[in-house]
């Protein structure tokens, strides 16, 4: 179910939305059927074991990350933290962090960030990142560089009943 308003308010379910799919987990953004949100970034993220979900990076936004499925690896300013289902983790801006599935199956992370404040971000080369395949060898402010390795996410998938139930 999809519906809009004039005023741009809008109810849209998951199963719905366009996902996209790659070596960094299938993501579904909602802000990606139509023009980007000016205030916050919010994407469901569903991550197989030792897929990471971004690459090692901290930027000038805050962000808040929710395991709603399975269990996945914090990478946080060089420490590695594991997190179950429901466990939340709210990171502020500048903090170094990465997230990578973990356990015996699919994790589902709902992530929240702000978009308000400066755009500069960092990929700082860090050992427990790249332990985890999470990390980049020399420190770039650019994400090309940072995700040259990864192939371009497959726009428009479906929504799959396996990204629950495998």
């Amino acid at each position: 179910m999809t519906k809009d308003h004039p005023r741009g308010w809008f109810v849209a379910s998951v199963r719905e939305l366009p996902w996209q799919e790659n070596e960094l987990g299938a993501t579904c953004e909602f802000d990606k059927r139509r023009e980007r949100f000016d205030e916050f970034g919010i994407n469901l993220t569903l991550l197989r074991p030792g897929q990471p979900m971004t690459m090692y990076h901290r930027e000038g936004y805050q962000e808040g990350f929710l395991v709603l499925r399975g269990e996945c690896l914090l990478i946080v300013e060089g420490s590695e933290v594991q997190l179950r289902e429901w466990d939340y983790f709210h990171c502020p801006r500048d903090v170094a962090h990465a997230i990578v599935g973990s356990g015996a199956g699919l994790s589902l992370v709902l992530a929240v960030g702000s978009r308000v404040g400066p755009d500069v971000i960092l990929y700082p080369r860090d050992e427990a990142a790249l332990k985890h395949r999470a990390g980049v060898e020399q420190d770039t402010p650019h994400p090309q560089e940072a995700y040259a390795r990864f192939t371009r996410p497959a726009p428009q998938i479906r929504f799959r009943s396996e990204f629950l139930t495998e």
